[in-house]
């Protein structure tokens, strides 16, 4: 199963995406809240199978956010069935 951001609500400050399958069935979401210099970003994915797919497309993306403020914290949380997924960046934060 291949799974897409589907963009649901965004702002400057703030952007809540849909995880969808090829078949544009919901399956979990990602926001991201921005302040100052503080990134919060939460997600869930409902079933697992997919927890790979679901770092993959988060990583590039959340990457491409914090080259907008490089000196910004990133907080976050991401879980998949219930369990929580680590990120971690080059640097091994987050």
């Amino acid at each position: 199963m291949q799974i897409y951001f589907s963009p649901e609500f965004l702002k400057e400050d703030a952007q809540v995406l849909n995880v969808v399958t090829d078949d544009n069935e919901a399956v979990g979401y990602l926001a991201f809240l921005m302040e100052e210099k503080k990134m919060y970003v939460y997600g869930q994915l409902q079933e697992g199978g997919v927890e790979a797919d679901f770092k993959d497309l988060i990583k590039p993306y959340l990457e491409g956010l914090t080259k907008l403020k490089p000196d910004m914290e990133v907080y976050s949380f991401v879980s998949v069935g219930g369990s929580k997924i680590e990120l971690e960046n080059e640097e091994g934060k987050q």
